[in-house]
């Protein structure tokens, strides 16, 4: 198997998720790696063996890449996208896939007109919890969706804000609790449900952080065209990260799921679970809410690279939860 040349733009927090993956899947060499930040660029280059640059243009232009990954900050994104399509390269992008609609949209399109693989990283799609709820509905087993409810309470300090000069921005991060920490649960919630949105209500504000503009917290209800009425609650002014929850109330059954475990109670008394492998590798450095499904994602990506089956979350599945998450900033009404 000839092995697939593989970079990474952007070298901080979760960028091991990526590099850690990349060098554990046979048939990838990773060979190159960049970050405005020189040092940082360095420090990776050196403990991995790999060329450092801190311009992706030049990387592109050297490196021969077959993909590359995008690990930056929010809204430029698609545009570093645009150039990888333009040299050829497939890319898998950390979410979301911007700020705007539009943006993202536009980079769909020309992937598609170059001829080129685009996914987006949504790892919790690869939890176990998460796969055997998603079949559950799909095949029928659970009836239709009814309700649906997801809570997040987790921890994000001004010292969280300060440490980073793009968090907590409305121009570079694009929102606050929704679009960066509440986007995994309402992307499995939308996902499941699988339905055409048709009306959001969202209320949102800042009202434990004194130095970003941007929600802290919020609350919703979304309407699906299927009938499906799902209410979401998220903040992040709790004093610890505490565990995802997401419920469904369906025609032949009730779930109870996060990031680790599902249970499902099927109205004719039978219950199925699942539950995180046990020997999953957390070795890779990163932060326990990212979970540790990276590598199912990105080996998924290289199989659809290699022609041996379909991209599972292409740009076209992420607008879907893009779109949403759009959706609920135009209702929210706190963007400038």
């Amino acid at each position: 198997m000839t092995k697939l040349r593989v970079g990474v733009i952007g070298c901080g927090r979760i960028s091991v998720m990526h590099f850690g993956s990349i060098i554990n899947i046979d048939g990838l060499e990773l060979v190159a790696c960049c970050d405005i930040k020189p040092e940082r660029a360095e420090k990776v280059a050196k403990d991995l063996n790999i060329n450092a640059y801190t311009d992706y243009v030049e990387m592109f232009e050297k490196e021969n890449l077959d993909a590359v990954h995008i690990c930056l900050p929010h809204y430029i994104h698609t545009d570093v996208a645009k150039v990888a399509f333009g040299y050829g390269i497939h890319v898998l992008s950390e979410k979301p896939m911007d700020v705007s609609y539009e943006k993202a949209e536009s980079a769909v399109n020309m992937a598609k007109e170059k001829g080129v693989l685009y996914g987006i990283i949504f790892q919790c799609r690869y939890n176990n919890s998460a796969r055997l709820v998603k079949n559950a509905v799909a095949s029928g087993k659970l009836g239709k969706v009814l309700s649906a409810s997801s809570t997040l309470t987790w921890s994000r300090s001004d010292e969280y804000y300060s440490n980073s000069d793009w968090k907590g921005t409305w121009d570079k991060e694009g929102g606050g609790v929704i679009i960066d920490q509440a986007i995994h649960s309402i992307d499995l919630t939308n996902w499941i449900i699988d339905s055409p949105v048709k009306a959001v209500s969202v209320s949102m504000a800042n009202r434990g952080h004194d130095i970003v503009e941007v929600e802290d917290s919020a609350d919703g209800l979304i309407i699906y065209e299927n009938g499906a009425k799902y209410g979401f609650y998220c903040m992040n002014n709790y004093a610890t990260d505490e565990p995802i929850e997401i419920k469904l109330q369906c025609e032949k059954g009730r779930v109870v799921f996060g990031y680790d475990d599902a249970y499902i109670y099927y109205n004719d008394g039978t219950i199925e679970e699942a539950h995180q492998d046990e020997n999953i590798d957390k070795g890779m450095g990163g932060m326990t809410y990212w979970g540790f499904q990276h590598i199912r994602q990105i080996e998924q990506f290289y199989k659809a690279v290699r022609g041996e089956e379909p991209l599972e979350i292409s740009g076209e599945e992420a607008l879907k939860t893009h779109k949403l998450i759009m959706m609920l900033y135009d209702d929210g009404k706190m963007r400038p």
